[in-house]
């Protein structure tokens, strides 16, 4: 993961996840060219964005759905 304050040299379609609700506290998403992804607060749309590769992703969604390590308890 790398946290970047760079322009994207292409614009970046930004979702976030239907299990948002409307309290402004969402992370969204976008795809990036390559296979990685790219997160950021959606408070703060023209803040820090965090990179990650495809790999990298992978492993960040699966540890968080698990619950292991930083993500929860196991």
């Amino acid at each position: 993961m790398k946290p970047n304050t760079q322009p994207a040299s292409t614009p970046l379609t930004w979702v976030k996840s239907s299990y948002s609700g409307n309290n402004g506290d969402c992370v969204e998403v976008a795809a990036l060219p390559g296979g990685g992804r790219a997160l950021r607060d959606s408070k703060d749309p023209s803040g820090p964005v965090l990179t990650f590769s495809g790999a990298e992703f992978a492993r960040f969604i699966a540890g968080a759905g698990a619950g292991i390590g930083e993500f929860g308890q196991a």
